[in-house]
């Protein structure tokens, strides 16, 4: 099932996709997609990202793999809908994408398994981990000011129920900018799986509803601009959209 969150006639409504691409809310009102402002799917609480969680992401960096999963905070101000508009702020010189798999946590947990991991994840979305690599150091030092700035977490369009992705180790990854391919991964080719991501930040830190991992981005990361447009597609969710513009624009 495919759940969303938007806006609609002054009111924040929750409904379900339906296969014609229109959304219905649980009264049965239907919407049609371009008609609403989108949403992010979900409200967390937490939202956890992981950097270099693909080798080949990390080689194009140039930084050795790290020995432990590196964790950072994905804040709140970040976070904007499907077909909303990135912000890009002046004087940068390399703002990118980061296309992610974002597990969302489904009940309260501590001390997760990996062999039961998935039975504590809700369901999976999209999400934009859009950077300023001007601001990233390394990978010791929390990319706060990299990684923070509002509406640098695109996420969308849909919360997609984790029984209608079984096995979210073997989802493809691609991003386009403007129509042009730019990055394509798999998730068969994380260095720690989903069930291995829980288990690790359980083992310190209680997960509760709704809470995400953001599970990091493979290779191909390129400098985006105002006006560019991007499309983020994961196999098995849809596309999450949006625009970049200048900071004068908004």
């Amino acid at each position: 099932m495919k759940l969303a969150r938007f806006a609609a006639e002054g009111r924040v409504l929750k409904g379900t996709v339906r296969a014609d691409g229109r959304l219905e809310t649980v009264e049965g009102h239907i919407y049609e997609p371009d008609a609403v402002i989108w949403l992010p799917p979900v409200v967390a609480g937490k939202a956890i990202g992981l950097a270099l969680n693909f080798r080949d992401h990390a080689a194009e960096l140039k930084l050795d793999l790290p020995p432990v999963p590196v964790l950072f905070n994905k804040m709140p101000n970040t976070f904007l809908g499907h077909k909303g508009k990135i912000i890009a702020p002046p004087n940068v010189e390399y703002m990118h994408y980061e296309n992610e798999l974002v597990v969302v946590i489904g009940r309260r947990c501590r001390r997760v398994q990996a062999e039961r991991a998935l039975e504590v994840v809700r369901g999976y979305t999209i999400g934009n981990d859009v950077t300023i690599r001007d601001f990233v150091m390394n990978y010791y030092r929390p990319p706060v000011k990299a990684k923070g700035w509002d509406t640098f977490g695109p996420l969308g369009p849909w919360l997609v129920t984790a029984d209608e992705i079984p096995n979210p180790g073997n989802l493809t990854l691609r991003t386009y900018v403007n129509g042009e391919l730019r990055q394509e991964g798999n998730t068969r080719d994380f260095i720690y799986s989903v069930p291995q991501l829980i288990e690790y930040i359980t083992e310190f830190m209680t997960l509760e509803p709704n809470d995400m991992i953001w599970t990091g981005t493979p290779k191909g990361i390129s400098p985006i601009h105002p006006g560019d447009k991007l499309r983020l597609e994961i196999e098995g969710i849809g596309a999450l959209e949006n625009e970049v513009v200048g900071e004068s624009e908004d």
